[in-house]
């Protein structure tokens, strides 16, 4: 390509008129062979900022990327804007790995994707010894934190490009790290020279929502039907059992869903993700295995139906959602049984005692977002060192939910556990102490002779499921520990002095069933928003053109354009190519293309015609 300045190339490559944020900063400092640390949220343009700067430099940028199911849809998009791009990874041929590695050799590239396990293998080495690069562009940089949601064994080889090539610049991007995952990053990374571009976490347009569980496939069912109909999505499950289960249960509910894990075959996981990728409305029933990287704009919710690990792998997956700006959901399904299984989980992890208080560490901060009675996108900021004020948009600003001195609660079921471990010499579950609480006579209940048990029938006042909440949230606060393969509780060293009276507990209000949000939170219809009538119809018109465009090439149709530019064509019903030329995400490329089918789609839409 001739010689272009960054604002240049962002109009004319990529379609756009200004850098949003960060992205000049980033841009001119890496093009001026400087290295960067970038930190943007999902959605916020990351791309741009080594995607311009190895069109500004000599030579071709090379991408290390995990994400080998995912770098053909990368390629075409590049190539799609005139950019000269390929890739090289496990899936290709004798034949098309040696394409590539000629066109790299001879400066005819100007990215090349690769995976990080192939920078293990001396012949990459020797390739890129061979070319030119312009510069080392590392996505998904968490990945090289050890302990990390996505770590990846291959990104702790990377320093070996500053050691190997010390002149060529460095940019390593990412969705999400605390100020721990970062400095991990710069020191695995050797970027200790490296500038910081931090820009805000926050993703007003997400609406943040979570529910007790209370049969969570029904809840998930009711949200999807009342409040994303036709939309696609992504619901993430703990286990491969669970994905499956909640796929049929949504097919059979009429909701057309696929599962993803990493039990299923190589060629069905790869044909689920293009069909996600490639159609509208689909939901996508995933264990974590799937989702980083997704470059899909108009997925309008994340759903969980599991306790997160960390917050760091919820404000990532939640990330996922309304990449494209429009209105979106993250809704999260959340009861007693994740907060015991999760414990369990670190108690049996591999490491040793450090890593499990650091897995503890990243639990507590989680369910202390479950369990706030604030500003949930306040404390989600918070985790990652970023202060905002109350936000108006996720469930907790829209039903502001009630406290209520759990104190004495707290005691009895502490006293409960107390007297039970301390007096029977046994430790039992949640079910059983609110039998007991209850008093509830049960077989079970019997057997203790619990006309001697001083806790018997003590907690009339609480429901069931109340006193589960209680359970919950004194496992939260650390009140209450899990214990052994069965999931018992037992005291804490922090218990004595609840029941000594000199802790209170204030505690959540159980809502007496799932409340929905105020009408405000519900998100409208990407397809829709912002469009008059008129506008709408000539918009669903272009999506069925690119639709055909698309299949036609066997690419996800937001390679072709994205809605956001659908709707702003909808909206101006532009005349010529002129005009088509000035709307955002229609770069020179995309414009000798497409512009003319563009037009004849507008001329021929029904009660379009001028």
């Amino acid at each position: 390509m001739p010689e272009q300045t960054p604002s240049q190339l962002l109009h004319d490559v990529f379609g756009y008129e200004t850098f949003r944020g960060a992205q000049q900063s980033v841009v001119e400092h890496v093009s001026a062979g400087g290295d960067a640390l970038v930190l943007m949220p999902t959605g916020g343009g990351k791309s741009l900022c080594y995607q311009i700067p190895a069109l500004v430099r000599a030579g071709p940028g090379v991408v290390i990327s995990p994400l080998i199911a995912l770098m053909q849809d990368q390629v075409d998009a590049m190539v799609d804007l005139g950019v000269r791009a390929g890739f090289l990874n496990s899936t290709q041929d004798v034949g098309q790995r040696r394409h590539v590695e000629s066109a790299f050799v001879d400066g005819e590239l100007d990215l090349l994707y690769l995976a990080p396990e192939r920078l293990r293998m001396e012949s990459t080495l020797r390739l890129l010894d061979r070319g030119s690069a312009s510069l080392f562009a590392i996505d998904e940089a968490h990945c090289v934190s050890q302990w990390g949601h996505d770590f990846r064994p291959d990104y702790l080889e990377l320093s070996a490009l500053h050691e190997r090539w010390p002149d060529v610049p460095r940019i390593a991007l990412t969705a999400t790290a605390t100020e721990a995952t970062k400095a991990e990053i710069v020191q695995r990374l050797n970027l200790t020279g490296a500038r910081h571009f931090v820009s805000s976490f926050d993703r007003p347009n997400i609406c943040y929502r979570i529910a007790p569980k209370n049969d969570p496939k029904r809840q998930l069912l009711q949200l999807l039907r009342t409040e994303h109909p036709g939309d696609a999505g992504i619901v993430y499950c703990l286990s491969r059992a669970s994905v499956e289960q909640t796929a049929d249960f949504l097919v059979a509910n009429g909701i057309e869903a696929l599962p993803y894990h990493a039990g299923l075959d190589t060629r069905t996981r790869t044909a689920n993700q293009a069909r996600f990728l490639r159609e509208d409305g689909l939901a996508m029933v995933a264990t974590i295995a799937f989702g980083m990287g997704i470059d899909k704009p108009d997925v309008r919710y994340v759903a969980h139906l599991d306790l997160p690990k960390s917050i760091e792998g919820y404000y990532q997956e939640t990330g996922r959602a309304g990449r494209d700006g429009q209105p979106s959901t993250a809704w999260l399904a959340y009861g007693l049984s994740d907060v015991v299984q999760q414990r369990k989980l670190i108690d049996t992890s591999e490491g040793g005692e450090a890593h499990r208080r650091r897995l503890s560490a990243r639990l507590d901060a989680m369910l202390a977002l479950c369990e706030t009675v604030e500003c949930r996108r306040s404390q989600l900021l918070g985790y990652f060192g970023e202060h905002s004020a109350t936000c108006g948009n996720c469930d907790t600003c829209l039903v502001p939910p009630q406290s209520w001195d759990g104190t004495v609660a707290a005691q009895k079921l502490l006293s409960a556990v107390f007297r039970l471990q301390r007096e029977r010499r046994q430790k039992f579950g949640a079910g059983h102490l609110i039998d007991i609480l209850l008093g509830k006579k049960t077989d079970k209940v019997i057997q203790h002779d619990h006309a001697s048990l001083t806790v018997f029938g003590i907690g009339t006042e609480l429901r069931e499921t109340q006193w589960r909440g209680v359970i919950r949230q004194l496992l939260a606060q650390g009140l209450l520990a899990v214990e052994g393969d069965y999931g018992t509780l037992t005291l804490t060293g922090a218990s004595a002095a609840v029941l000594r009276q000199q802790r209170q507990v204030m505690l959540r209000s159980e809502p007496e069933r799932p409340a929905r949000p105020a009408k405000a939170a519900k998100p409208r219809r990407a397809a829709a928003a912002d469009l008059p009538v008129a506008a709408a119809g000539l918009f669903e018109h272009l999506r069925a053109w690119r639709a055909g465009v698309a299949k036609e090439q066997g690419v996800p149709a937001y390679v072709i354009f994205h809605d956001s530019t659908l709707r702003e064509i909808a909206a101006t019903r532009p005349a010529s190519l002129a005009d088509l030329g000035a709307v955002s995400g229609i770069g020179e490329n995309k414009l000798a293309k497409y512009g003319e089918q563009v037009l004849a789609a507008l001329s021929t839409a029904p009660g379009q015609q001028a």
